[in-house]
């Protein structure tokens, strides 16, 4: 399975270059199928939307349960080149999203373990599965890169 993930992460980080074009972080994600095919997209576009919800995952999943046609998303995969923070996290519980696959670590604002563990807390009715640092070093690098520009603009 870890090829698939792979293959899926590059998937993802392909999204989170298009978040860079608009200013955005780059955060890209994509919701799988239980048969393995691509339902939904999404990377960062809170700067180009104004909207503080306008997260990579978020959009992924909005754009996979409109293609299921239900706010439940049971059997899928969530692959996301950043650890989830708070919102996100809760939002994939929420969706019962079976898998959740991640690159990189967010140590400032991670809900899957770095400063909460939001999709383990046993209080919460639906604990997804948790494969972490699949292409952790492309998407950390990709975000490095961004920051170090941004840096230089100021």
């Amino acid at each position: 399975m870890s090829d698939r993930y792979a293959e899926w992460m590059r998937l993802a980080l392909a999204e989170s270059a298009l978040a860079v074009e608009t200013g955005d972080v780059p955060v890209g994600a994509v919701v799988v199928s239980a048969d393995g095919i691509v339902i939904g997209r999404g990377h960062n576009q809170r700067e180009a939307a104004g909207d503080p919800t306008g997260h990579a995952e978020l959009l992924a999943l909005r754009q996979a349960a409109a293609h299921v046609g239900s706010w439940r998303l049971t059997g899928c995969t969530l692959v996301v080149t950043l650890e989830p923070c708070t919102m996100c996290a809760g939002a994939l519980v929420l969706a019962r999203v079976d898998r959740l696959v991640y690159a990189a670590e967010d140590p400032k604002a991670g809900a899957v373990g770095s400063l909460w563990d939001v999709v383990r807390d046993r209080r919460l009715n639906h604990r997804p599965e948790v494969v972490a640092g699949v292409l952790a070093d492309e998407a950390g690098e990709v975000l490095r890169a961004f920051f170090r520009a941004s840096r230089e603009v100021r």
